[in-house]
């Protein structure tokens, strides 16, 4: 495992071949990303940890939206902007939620000042034991224990994640479906809005992921518990990593299959 991370990392347009692992407040982060097979432009999706006060942190991911110019910049803009408010709040008295919203505000408006593109964002605030949620769009925030109970997930801001939890469509109609790719809230717009999770404790073996839909769009949310709910925590997501990108190179009848961008952080307290 790499030296604990004790200044914001950044993990921006990368090809990983393995996942890293690093120690993050006081518990382990492991770190993917890769870009689509089927491409050979950067990959848009990045990463990012973000230390804040002693014991307390961010994680997040935000995925540049395909189909528009410079979607690598606006995923990296984002999440410099949401880690200077953050750095500005700890050497401040602000608190970390409200660091973590004006920083989603901040890369709002930075996203629409570049003006190439736009981007998800999911966010997870560390602090005392427990994980709050923001997201902005269908990237991926799960909260797993170690006995597979899904203890958070948050819902995509997308028709057919909509659809999805409102029962209308079951999981494989929703993998399926021709406009699983449409999303409805994003970084970079005027009416972007933030979804802001309750505050959920953490037991010692819980494990917490976000991810691009990369993950999301190729394995199943029980495929997804199944590879991270147990077992040491850098193994079980580079075998996460490995079953998602093989899906994306076969596909087969009745199993998903989506060349993305493929981009995750997952951590679990020690």
């Amino acid at each position: 495992m790499k030296p604990a991370v004790l200044e914001p990392a950044y993990f921006l347009r990368c090809q990983m071949e393995r996942a890293q692992a690093h120690g993050f407040l006081g518990g382990t982060a492991v770190v993917f990303a890769s870009r689509s097979p089927e491409k050979e432009t950067p990959n848009e999706d990045a990463v990012a940890l973000i230390p804040f006060r002693e014991g307390e942190g961010v994680l997040a991911v935000a995925d540049g939206v395909g189909g528009y110019p410079g979607g690598e910049n606006a995923s990296a803009v984002a999440l410099a902007s949401l880690g200077e408010c953050v750095r500005r709040a700890a050497d401040s008295d602000a608190g970390l939620r409200t660091a973590i919203l004006d920083g989603i505000e901040a890369a709002n408006r930075a996203v629409r000042e570049d003006g190439q593109g736009g981007t998800t964002l999911a966010v997870a605030e560390l602090r005392a034991g427990c994980v709050r949620t923001y997201h902005v769009g269908d990237s991926v925030i799960l909260v797993t224990g170690q006995r597979g109970r899904v203890k958070l997930q948050t819902v995509p801001h997308s028709p057919v994640g909509y659809a999805l939890e409102a029962g209308v469509l079951d999981e494989e109609q929703a993998m399926a479906h021709v406009d699983r790719h449409l999303i409805d809230n994003m970084l970079g717009t005027d009416d972007m809005r933030i979804e802001i999770g309750p505050e959920l404790p953490l037991a010692q073996r819980d494990t917490l992921l976000l991810a691009s839909d990369g993950l999301a769009d190729n394995l199943f949310v029980a495929e997804i518990i199944e590879h991270v709910r147990k077992g040491e925590l850098a193994r079980s997501a580079q075998g996460m990593a490995e079953a998602a990108q093989a899906r994306m190179g076969s596909a087969r009848e009745g199993l998903p299959s989506k060349p993305d961008d493929l981009s995750f952080v997952a951590w679990r307290p020690r």
